[in-house]
């Protein structure tokens, strides 16, 4: 019984070294999914911005152009931009919207607006290999386009526009 004992008392130690050489694993093991998790939840956001700045272009009047043909200018531009930047998530890094208006050419034909949203999201994964010195990209773009049909003009035009009557793009937001 005796030796029993000395050996349970002598295993103190082992759990010790167990618990401690698997718990970098676990933590890893939680962190990639939540990392991705958070990735993918950006991409959400951005796909969500972009998609809430053509909607608000697509119903924004135009201020350009003569009384009879009204044209977009980069002040309906601005506006949507600003409708972008504020949804866009903080944490990515060289945010930019990009925006464009369709109309003109050919002629009745179904004017749109596209906006595209992006921004580079650092996975903190990837921070943690570049620390070991591996070999990984310092971070994801992360880009979404959404397209709209502007929302005064006549049902009957159905051919997409091709003429871009202003095509802005606003960085660094």
């Amino acid at each position: 019984m005796r030796a029993l004992l000395n050996k349970i008392r002598n295993r103190k130690g082992q759990s010790i070294v167990e618990i401690s050489l698997i718990t970098p694993l676990l933590l890893v093991a939680l962190v990639i999914p939540a990392d991705f998790g958070v990735a993918f939840l950006a991409a959400n956001l951005v796909n969500t911005a972009s998609r809430e700045g053509a909607r608000v272009g697509s119903q924004v009047g135009k201020t350009g152009g003569s009384d009879t043909d009204r044209n977009f200018t980069t002040t309906e531009a601005a506006a949507v931009k600003d409708q972008v930047v504020a949804k866009l998530p903080r944490y990515l890094s060289n945010r930019s919207v990009t925006v464009k208006f369709y109309e003109g050419a050919p002629a009745n034909c179904l004017e749109t607006i596209e906006v595209t949203a992006s921004g580079d999201y650092n996975y903190y994964f990837y921070q943690i290999l570049r620390m070991f010195g591996a070999t990984v990209p310092p971070d994801s773009r992360i880009s979404r386009t959404a397209q709209f049909a502007y929302r005064y003009q006549p049902y009957t035009n159905a051919t997409r526009c091709t003429g871009k009557s202003v095509d802005t793009t606003y960085s660094n937001l």
